[in-house]
């Protein structure tokens, strides 16, 4: 399996690379088709006219080769004969209303359709269960449809029609396409790579992907994440149907296999927030509330390199008593009478506590300083999980929160100690100014 992962990863490689040569400011968007392509879903690019919708579309298909490809703009005037093919004048004489499908979307492996949402009834009743259960009702049979891989596109969203909703719904990867932002986009536009791109995919690459991403499990704490998601949402009157969900999960099978391994973990979930929106507005919402998750989960993940909950239970602990032991000590400097069984506990308690600051200072400091030099070459190991990753500062910085939470409690284990027993703790230096 690791070959067979390295050669998909050395693909992949190259088509961002190609891909970003090409496409300026679509570095996340190039990532997403990717993974969304590998995974045999749907994805729907929305964004005003003129910013590559198409023209990225098309260049992905080149990566395969056109000859699988169909591509189309849809009106209200499309008819069924342009996506679907012409009905058989030969099967039509026999009282066979059947099409001639060769050439046309029920007979491609890739598509892109551009202005989906204009269809009309006639096309979009059809499309509902190419797009979901791979299968065109040609005249009375049931044909299976070889499409791995649907790109479409819009300029809006749809409207409160049911019959668009559906179709909306079919479509788990979603994004939003804005014009160039920088200068220096605008510079590099007008220099940008045109011949086409070559031949990096075989659709048994795709095959492959598919069939082996099915072996992959989900742990039970990534089933539960992805349920505190769904609570977290439900509180926000978000909703996605039982669908969407069951499809994230493929997704992040597909991402798990692409790194080689067997098991789905925290790294595969990171293009999440792209499945969850309905309205491009509420992303910066959903986004907020998936890191909010993902960092609770990644605290969790690390808690065998850096296990803050338990240091937190020693300083919480002693925090709590910390005026008690502070006053005892203070009596018994200024000589205030206590009974002996009394003096006898609170040594004891002293003991326990003087003994358990020390070693839980210590080792969180030691961790510390090893946290320190893994930050070092944070990049590269994030990169390692997630290769489709591309603003990798994101995540540096949550492992960067991570040491700064420990920093506070290492404070607040060194506070309790310095007021209980007046004196620092030996070996739990550290420099907080680094």
């Amino acid at each position: 399996m690791k070959s067979k992962t390295e050669q998909l990863q050395a693909k992949l490689d190259k088509a961002i690379r190609l891909l970003e040569s090409r496409f300026l400011e679509r570095n996340e968007l190039i990532r997403l088709l990717l993974l969304g392509m590998m995974s045999g879903e749907n994805v729907l690019l929305v964004g005003p006219p003129g910013t590559a919708k198409s023209q990225l579309a098309r260049a992905i298909s080149q990566l395969f080769g056109s000859e699988h490809w169909f591509d189309y703009l849809l009106t209200r005037f499309t008819t069924p004969d342009e996506i679907f093919g012409p009905v058989s004048l030969q099967q039509l004489k026999q009282d066979q209303y059947v099409r001639k499908t060769k050439g046309y979307l029920p007979s491609a492996q890739f598509a892109f359709l551009d202005e989906i949402f204009k269809a009309n009834s006639a096309i979009l009743n059809s499309l509902l269960s190419i797009l979901n259960e791979r299968i065109y009702f040609n005249g009375r049979e049931k044909e299976q449809v070889p499409l791995q891989f649907l790109i479409a596109a819009s300029n809006e969203l749809p409207d409160e029609n049911e019959q668009l909703a559906a179709l909306f719904d079919r479509f788990l990867i979603r994004y939003e396409v804005n014009y160039l932002q920088t200068a220096a986009s605008y510079e590099s536009m007008f220099s940008l790579p045109t011949e086409p791109l070559p031949v990096i995919f075989s659709l048994y690459d795709i095959k492959d992907i598919l069939a082996e991403s099915k072996h992959v499990t989900i742990p039970e704490s990534i089933i539960y994440f992805l349920y505190k998601c769904k609570q977290d949402m439900e509180e926000k009157e978000y909703a996605l149907s039982d669908r969407r969900w069951s499809k994230i999960g493929q997704v992040w099978k597909t991402s798990a296999f692409l790194h080689g391994r067997d098991t789905v973990t925290i790294w595969d979930t990171v293009f999440t927030p792209h499945m969850l929106w309905d309205f491009p507005e509420d992303l910066p919402t959903l986004q907020d509330l998936f890191d909010k998750r993902f960092t609770e989960l990644l605290k969790t993940e690390v808690e065998k390199e850096l296990p803050l909950r338990a240091y937190k239970q020693v300083a919480e602990k002693w925090m709590d008593r910390e005026d008690e032991l502070h006053a005892f000590q203070f009596r018994k400097e200024v000589g205030g009478k206590l009974s002996k069984d009394a003096q006898e506990n609170f040594r004891v308690i002293l003991e326990e506590c003087r003994l358990e600051l020390e070693e839980t200072a210590r080792a969180l400091r030691n961790r510390l300083l090893d946290w320190q030099s893994k930050e070092k070459d944070l990049p590269a190991y994030i990169k390692s999980k997630n290769m489709l990753i591309y603003q990798v500062e994101k995540y540096t910085v949550k492992y960067t929160h991570l040491r700064i939470e420990g920093e506070r409690l290492l404070q607040m284990l060194q506070g309790v100690y310095r007021t209980v027993f007046d004196r620092e703790i030996a070996g739990a230096e550290y420099d907080y100014t680094l």
